[in-house]
């Protein structure tokens, strides 16, 4: 999709690149084929050193240049060309507050390979590892999975970033991760029903009785919310196409899910969903969402 794109030209909107498009200008390859009669000399010429000059960073596979150039609501435009380059990313914590609370693990997918960091294991791995990619998709990241890392970890994650909550909220997709996936029939099998304040639950009971299961099924949980993100970047790309001529030539196949490194404990999670059902009986009980 980048290489018809011409909003990321100073100068150029929406309004103008459709223009651009029904003048029979469909990629930077047609700069001199269609008409643009409506462009004065000058303007046509700034067009194409600009073109040229996208050309260059694409080929050099620089996706800060169009992560700078393009609106944040047009960055899923790149995902095609930096689909080797990305990370998606998700973390759980022990709460919403990074000066109070810490991360318990971070799950990273890279389209083909699944990564785990653990606190009190590798979770110091992650600085580095993260360096080698160059575009972050996420599910609100960019409030909260990023600050919280960047905070927790002393670290600068200055990727390219496509934050999903923002892409599928245009496309009329909301209700946090889980109410995008329900929509988009994505179905998170013997993790239904597990959230993030469960995920703290596991964490917690995994530091209190060194039980694995916990840990693994928690494991387990952050990285379906990294697998799926895939998914969700495909939906949105294949969904945003519709607002340009090019749907039925740009159409994405979607992804097929990896094999898992870890599996989530039925018994582990029934156990767990009986004491938060027995503790919300009392009159004290009361429980802390996550999203």
């Amino acid at each position: 999709m980048l290489k018809n794109t011409f909003v990321h030209v100073p100068g150029i909107g929406i309004k103008s690149e459709q223009k651009i498009w029904s003048s029979g200008v469909q990629s930077w390859d047609d700069l001199d084929k269609g008409d643009l009669s409506f462009a004065v000399r000058i303007r046509k010429e700034h067009l194409k050193r600009s073109v040229e000059e996208s050309r260059e960073h694409l080929s050099n596979l620089n996706p800060e240049f169009f992560g700078n150039r393009l609106s944040s609501n047009h960055h899923w435009r790149m995902f095609p060309e930096f689909k080797k380059s990305i990370a998606y990313l998700d973390i759980e914590t022990t709460g919403l507050d990074p000066w109070d609370n810490q991360i318990t693990t971070i799950a990273v997918y890279d389209g083909t390979s699944i990564f785990t960091y653990v606190q009190g294991r590798n979770l110091q791995e992650f600085k580095d590892e993260i360096q080698k990619y160059k575009v972050l998709v996420t599910y609100n990241g960019k409030c909260f999975d990023v600050p919280f890392i960047e905070s927790s970890l002393g670290i600068e994650m200055n990727q390219v970033h496509i934050d999903l909550r923002y892409v599928l909220k245009s496309l009329g997709y909301t209700g946090g991760l889980k109410g995008c996936e329900k929509k988009a029939g994505i179905d998170r099998g013997e993790l239904d029903g597990v959230d993030g304040y469960f995920a703290v639950l596991l964490w917690n009971e995994f530091q209190r009785t060194k039980n694995h299961k916990a840990l693994e099924t928690l494991l387990a949980y952050n990285i379906q919310d990294v697998v799926n993100l895939e998914t969700l970047m495909v939906l949105a790309y294949n969904l945003k196409l519709k607002e340009t001529p090019f749907i039925e030539s740009h159409l994405l196949e979607l992804p097929l899910p990896p094999q898992f490194p870890f599996q989530a404990d039925l018994e582990t999670i029934e156990r767990i969903k009986r004491q938060v059902f027995e503790y919300d009986e009392m009159p004290w009980g009361r429980r802390s969402y996550f999203a």
